[in-house]
């Protein structure tokens, strides 16, 4: 990739965009570093680093989204709320790519087209939070933002602001992304390997009866495939799979650092990751974050939430998207289960009357945290799934394509949010909760929703409903 600057970006209703031009704006959830030179340093360093991703790849994924935005594809998003640092294993790292291909091949058939796969991996490390201090039995200190900025540990050594993590941040990613593209190339997401590992799942729910017919139906679709010649031998897109990496990209230093020209079409790319987004706290028109995303040319995300109205959602998009192209904005609805109805459906209408061609995903988790007696933090996997299913239901009811579903969601068998097949209680969350930041469904949950979505969206095929419904458990 060339270091040679192009011309800046420009609107006739906007300055100039540069890659630093987000540092003359208002900013938020941004650390305070102690050390302005050595912050300088280390994204100085960082600008001389190899990119983590590629535009080409960047662009090939922009397609996929331009797909979804027209109802041709479906979107799954998953992973960590917050990656850790201290879980850099390769077992981990796996456990959840396997998980999100066994759930894109049920979803694959529901849907019954492509599913563009995102992982919230190799750069996932910082987290907005609600308040920036946090108090524990009446010490106050600053607030855990994730492991590129402080640490998790209750000390005052732990929260100040380090830079020197955005490189172990980067170091860690670049290790990540190298055994993603391994695991999605190398056969490890050969779809018969995958549909067994559902088949096992299957025998192990409690809901086995009501999910043993659809993974019928998949394996007598394989069984025919292999029939007519098409085996994981002769087919490649039987034995390998695409899939990206996406973050929030809140730290913008960082991510300014990772920034790069594209040597083929002289554009900036945000090299951090192929899908980046903007949360729900830092979407002001005129913020620092904003500003950074409408001039990068990644395929770019925002969350929405209940507090977003529709004009101001309008005039967002246009910063983000003036052009209109389809895949390159991904709206993410987070409204929570009793407010999707009401709140999401004037914001869909609004965009569609507008004609702004968007992806709509459902992110059902950060909408529904909810904080126990004990006062910890879970999610209910009832409300999780009425979620997605509002969402699913007010997307149809405006004639507009449902793009995909988002989950924080881990591989591994945590305990963190209640409910599910195996009936988790509030009890039961002492046994292995380990989050730092936001409860994640555990691998069993994650495929229980992808079930559950999968019948309703084969539902909606099988008898032309303009409403995809899923049933109650």
């Amino acid at each position: 990739m060339s270091m040679t600057a192009p011309s800046p970006i420009a609107s006739p209703a906007v300055a100039p965009w540069s890659p630093d031009s987000w540092r003359d704006c208002p900013i938020r959830q941004v650390p305070n570093y102690p050390d302005p030179a050595r912050l300088a340093a280390v994204e100085d360093k960082l600008r001389r680093y190899p990119p983590l991703v590629f535009a080409g790849e960047a662009r090939r994924l922009r397609a996929a989204l331009a797909q979804a935005a027209e109802g041709r594809a479906f979107v799954l998003l998953g992973g960590d709320c917050a990656e850790s640092y201290t879980d850099f294993t390769a077992n981990i790292l796996r456990d959840t790519f396997r998980v999100l291909l066994q759930m894109a091949v049920v979803l694959t058939f529901g849907a019954s087209v492509p599913v563009v796969k995102l992982g919230r991996m190799a750069g996932q490390y910082a987290k907005p939070r609600s308040s920036d201090t946090e108090t524990v039995n009446g010490v106050s200190l600053p607030s855990y933002r994730g492991d590129i900025i402080n640490g998790p540990e209750f000390t005052p050594e732990a929260r100040i602001p380090d830079p020197a993590r955005m490189e172990l941040g980067y170091f860690q990613a670049a290790a990540k992304l190298n055994l993603l593209r391994a695991f999605a190339s190398g056969g490890y997401a050969d779809l018969h390997e995958v549909h067994r590992w559902n088949l096992g799942f299957v025998e192990r729910s409690p809901l086995a009866a009501r999910y043993r017919d659809l993974s019928a139906r998949i394996d007598e679709t394989l069984a025919f495939m292999a029939a007519c010649g098409m085996t994981s031998a002769t087919t490649r897109d039987l034995r390998e799979t695409d899939f990206y990496v996406a973050h929030e990209a809140l730290l913008l230093p960082y991510e300014q650092a990772l920034t790069r020209i594209d040597s083929t079409t002289g554009d900036w790319y945000d090299c951090s990751a192929h899908f980046i987004w903007i949360g729900d706290r830092t979407r002001q028109l005129d913020g620092a974050h904003v500003e950074f995303l409408r001039g990068v040319n990644n395929p770019i995300g925002m969350k929405v939430g209940p507090s977003q109205e529709p004009d101001d959602l309008l005039r967002i998009i246009d910063r983000l998207n003036p052009a209109n192209d389809p895949g390159r904005l991904t709206l993410i609805s987070r409204m929570g289960a009793d407010k999707v109805a009401a709140k999401l459906a004037p914001l869909v209408r609004a965009v569609a009357r507008a004609g702004h061609k968007v992806v709509w995903v459902c992110d059902p988790m950060h909408g529904n945290t909810i904080s126990t007696a004990a006062n910890v933090k879970t999610r209910s996997f009832d409300a999780i799934l009425a979620e997605v299913r509002g969402f699913l239901d007010v997307l149809a009811a405006e004639g507009v394509p449902a793009g995909g579903v988002h989950a924080e969601m881990t591989g591994q068998d945590v305990t963190e949010c209640v409910g599910g097949a195996h009936r988790l209680t509030e009890a039961d969350l002492g046994a292995r909760y380990e989050t730092f930041c936001d409860p994640r469904l555990n691998a069993e949950q994650s495929l229980e929703l992808a079930f559950l979505v999968a019948e309703g969206l084969k539902r909606r095929r099988d008898t032309g409903q303009t409403a995809p419904s899923i049933a109650a458990q």
